[in-house]
């Protein structure tokens, strides 16, 4: 019997070759679309609404601490968290450089002054932490100071603990390639050049530096009552769902009873006419 040849298969006409993709590594979530992530946090956020009722009502005192490397995703992390949140509650800290005055002080003194009163959720976006990262990295301090400092923290934050405050602390991870394409993208867009600092820059030639910097940290200040929390933080969107959602973990608030709230009828005008002003409104191009 004669050996019957393959029909060789031709590409219509027009018709462009595809090459093969390589499937995608079993490990790697899917891509998590703008839509999903505004739905996944629109719930988070809820819930961050309803911790901080629970706060108000059973004077709890909680501080949060966010520490990384550059371009982490700190700053937008905690921008998702108070964006629905009251700030007379959800207090913001970011304190600049020392003054004069506060170099000569006990080093985490100027920090006490923001720790979190009853009914109060205190964020740091860096904290006392700085002493053994930037200063010790960049050799803003002396090793014998940075040995010092964390020697005592512990001890301090075991007093912070025991005096009721929830103590939470954060690290974000950023891969050196996702690092560069951040920060590269904050030198292009105008909207965020200002996140852009001469010390920014340096941070990112010494990355390993920061590396063994926090390795010495968690070596010296991951205890019982105030342990460390890494998060890779390449993918921002899974990042801040992840952090949030773990954050809301770790504080053991009850939801209060929804409040029974209906809207009044509209205001009437009881004869009120609008006087004929002189008034300076702006321009409307939009």
């Amino acid at each position: 019997m004669a050996n019957k040849k393959k029909a060789k298969k031709t590409r219509p006409s027009g018709a462009t070759a595809v090459a093969p993709q390589a499937p995608p590594k079993a490990d790697a979530p899917a891509k998590m679309t703008t839509k999903q992530y505004e739905r996944e946090m629109r719930v988070l956020q809820g819930e961050l609404v309803a911790l901080q009722e629970w706060v108000k009502a059973t004077g709890a005192k909680i501080c949060v601490v966010f520490e990384g490397l550059d371009s982490a995703g700190k700053g937008g992390t905690i921008q998702r968290i108070t964006e629905r949140t009251s700030p007379r509650v959800f207090k913001h800290v970011a304190l600049p450089a020392p003054t004069q005055r506060e170099q000569s002080q006990l080093y985490i003194q100027r920090y006490i002054g923001h720790f979190p009163a009853a009914g109060e959720v205190v964020i740091f976006d860096r904290s006392w932490y700085n002493r053994a990262g930037v200063e010790r990295v960049l050799g803003y301090c002396t090793p014998e100071q940075t040995e010092r400092f964390l020697e005592q923290a512990p001890a301090v934050e075991k007093a912070m603990v025991d005096t009721g405050i929830i103590l939470i602390k954060y690290w974000l991870n950023v891969s050196v390639e996702e690092q560069t394409r951040r920060l590269r993208n904050r030198i292009d867009d105008p909207r965020k050049v200002w996140k852009l600092s001469p010390t920014d820059l340096l941070s990112y030639r010494r990355h390993f530096d920061y590396c063994r910097a926090r390795d010495a940290m968690f070596a010296a200040t991951d205890t019982a009552w105030a342990p460390w929390f890494v998060v890779d933080n390449d993918v921002k969107k899974r990042g801040r769902l992840n952090i949030i959602s773990h954050l809301l973990s770790q504080v053991p608030y009850t939801p209060l009873p929804p409040q029974d709230v209906k809207m009044p009828r509209k205001p009437a005008r009881r004869g009120y006419v609008e006087p004929a002003l002189p008034l300076r409104r702006i321009p409307t191009p939009f």
